[in-house]
């Protein structure tokens, strides 16, 4: 029997049942308990409907909360990246001063030669070549690339100089590791950018023995990549490694003070000027970094195994 029919019963007991007085149900007290009945009835209705309502709320906070959540997740910032201290390059054939260009290459000064490149903001390069002809006392050659590369930050490949960095380590062993060099020696070099470093090998050719100097430096988010390289032709006398190498460095300082007057170092030293190692070191250190928009730089620059093909095809015209 249920709850509803049970009540039912009792109030009509109530009703037709006399009291211990004699009175019938509709004694106050009959009423008393009638109302007492009632309420306990609604009790449990009332119990549903507050479960009800609660369960109902619990499914707003719910939604609530999983609302402030998407919120919050679309609304956190996408990664950023310190923004490249340099944000262009030199005229890569301006990047030496005429006195330096007299002393590497004294009969080529007007032989330079600017590489392609499909943005020169981002990458660069000139070559030059002299060839001092002494008729049957034999020749002199000299052949002499400066490479620049300049690297973006990008949130995708990270920060300018971290690129420029292992661009850096891959040109030192690309130069080590060109095929047919001997004598191969390696070493650290002062006062020029950021880091720098010297490979130096001989190349035995048809022409002569090539004594190939390649500094490879950086300075910030910049590669600058020297090749020099030297030859007696024609029963000529081999040239001095030493120096050679002395003036791959020098061009090496000046190429990277280049770069830093470019972009308005005011600490940097014009090419053509003394290149103190103090001098060098201030052209590491930008006044104003640049943000310019992240481009995608070229994978590589000038290797240092070209020179010595562009070597042998101007040695075998002399």
């Amino acid at each position: 029997m249920s709850e509803g029919t049970m009540q039912r019963a009792a109030q009509r007991d109530l009703r037709q049942s006399p009291t211990p007085s004699g009175r019938s149900g509709s004694d106050p007290r009959v009423k008393r308990l009638n109302r007492v009945l009632v309420c306990a009835a609604a009790v449990p209705v009332m119990l549903v409907a507050a479960g009800c309502s609660s369960s109902d709320s619990g499914s707003a906070d719910d939604a609530k909360k999983a609302a402030g959540s998407t919120a919050t997740t679309s609304a956190s910032p996408s990664p950023t990246v310190r923004a490249a201290a340099y944000g262009k390059l030199p005229e890569p054939c301006r990047t030496l001063s005429s006195k330096t260009l007299g002393q590497l290459v004294p009969k080529g000064l007007k032989s330079a030669k600017e590489g392609t490149s499909s943005d020169v903001s981002t990458r660069g390069s000139c070559s030059w070549n002299s060839l001092d002809n002494n008729g049957v006392k034999g020749s002199q050659f000299r052949w002499l690339n400066v490479s620049l590369l300049r690297f973006e930050s990008d949130a995708a490949r990270g920060e300018g100089d971290q690129q420029a960095r292992e661009y850096y380590q891959r040109q030192i062993k690309d130069a080590q590791s060109v095929a047919g060099g001997a004598n191969r020696t390696s070493q650290p070099v002062a006062g020029t950018g950021d880091e720098a470093t010297l490979v130096r090998y001989d190349l035995k050719k048809k022409e002569g023995t090539f004594k190939q100097q390649t500094v490879v430096a950086r300075v910030e988010n910049v590669v600058v990549t020297v090749d020099y390289n030297g030859a007696g032709l024609a029963g000529d006398k081999v040239p001095d490694a030493a120096a050679l190498a002395k003036s791959a460095q020098q061009a090496a300082k000046e190429a990277v003070a280049a770069v830093a007057a470019a972009n308005g170092d005011g600490g940097a030293v014009a090419p053509g000027t003394s290149s103190s190692p103090s001098a060098s070191k201030s052209a590491t250190k930008p006044a104003s970094p640049s943000a310019s928009a992240p481009a995608k730089p070229s994978a590589s620059a000038s290797a240092a195994a070209k020179p010595s093909a562009s070597v042998s095809e101007a040695a075998a015209k002399s």
